[in-house]
């Protein structure tokens, strides 16, 4: 694997964080499909339309926190697929899609439910057929707790997985997402969507959470102590952190993954990075000293690539 080299006018962490948002515009056409849940929720898939064959590989691409199928480096991945020959699909997480999701509660970073829903779902419909997924940021999180949880009994139909940028240890990130500059820029931009979809949840299932309190946070320790930890059976914001944390599930991954994390990323402490004893031998990390919050920005101002969307399609070309 080739080693990650920053763009020379991209060094600083905080500039490839925010780099991807601001300025990529990579797109790709996807046509959507509702998938309702045995809960009487739904999650929405975008797949991408292209011209591959029904028995081409398939990618399996799970977003971040507030991101969806429209976050930068879901079409950069879906576009490097398209290349390839391949097909892509994105699970777009309950309330994520453009549309609340139904029930009360949203999704969060160990929601590992609807994840297993739609892996049997792709199953069903292609009996013997093979495919990968790729997990960023908090889907990466997802992913990986999932994976933990099914160990040698994750479906054979699953050839390798890649994450990118995944937060192993919540209560650390959380931390250092709620003091200093993260708190002002990154921290202010996730709880404004937040917010937002909390107030528009309320019309539906008035007093369903503190409102007013809601209103106020401005830390993902109170944001998670008023909605997430209640509406989804956490006793509170820590328990919510810890219990959902993939790092405890690395050890008993049992599928061919590879963890792509910077050293400098602003959402993570590198203290919270995992350690060799912590990987199963079917886990291989790499961690870059440099590359941001799912930036790891490579090339010139006007021709300019993400080296981690990259390794992670070629890793997924070695075993699909």
């Amino acid at each position: 694997m080739r080693e990650f080299r920053p763009a020379w006018w991209c060094l600083n962490r905080h500039a490839q964080t925010i780099w991807g948002p601001l300025f990529r515009t990579e797109r790709v056409p996807l046509r959507r499909e509702r998938v309702p849940l045995d809960d009487g929720d739904f999650v929405d898939l975008d797949w991408l339309d292209g011209d591959a064959p029904p028995g081409a590989p398939l990618v399996l691409v799970l977003h971040g926190l507030e991101g969806s199928s429209g976050s930068h480096y879901v079409g950069g991945l879906l576009a490097g697929a398209r290349v390839r020959g391949w097909r892509g699909v994105v699970l777009n997480f309950r309330s994520c899609s453009g549309e609340l999701n139904r029930l009360p509660r949203f999704y969060h970073s160990g929601d590992t439910g609807d994840l297993d829903a739609i892996v049997r779902l792709l199953m069903a419909r292609e009996p013997g057929g093979r495919f990968g997924v790729t997990g960023i940021s908090i889907g990466g999180n997802v992913l990986l707790k999932w994976l933990g949880e099914r160990g040698p009994d994750a479906p054979a139909a699953l050839a390798g997985a890649v994450t990118i940028s995944v937060p192993f240890d919540l209560t650390a990130c959380a931390e250092v997402l709620d003091r200093g500059f993260a708190k002002l820029v990154y921290t202010a931009n996730f709880m404004r969507t937040m917010r937002r979809k909390v107030l528009e949840k309320a019309r539906a299932y008035p007093g369903f959470v503190n409102v007013a309190a809601v209103r106020r946070a401005r830390t993902f320790a109170v944001y998670d102590s008023l909605v997430t930890a209640p509406l989804s059976g956490f006793a509170d914001a820590r328990d919510y952190w810890r219990r959902a944390s993939s790092l405890p599930y690395l050890g008993a991954i049992a599928r061919p993954t590879l963890l792509l994390n910077a050293r400098d990323d602003p959402f993570i402490p590198a203290e919270s990075l995992p350690k060799p004893q912590d990987l199963s031998p079917h886990v291989r990390l790499v961690v870059t000293p440099r590359g941001g919050h799912v930036g790891f920005v490579e090339g010139s101002p006007w021709r300019c690539d993400s080296w981690a969307e990259r390794r992670a399609l070629d890793f997924l070309a070695r075993v699909l």
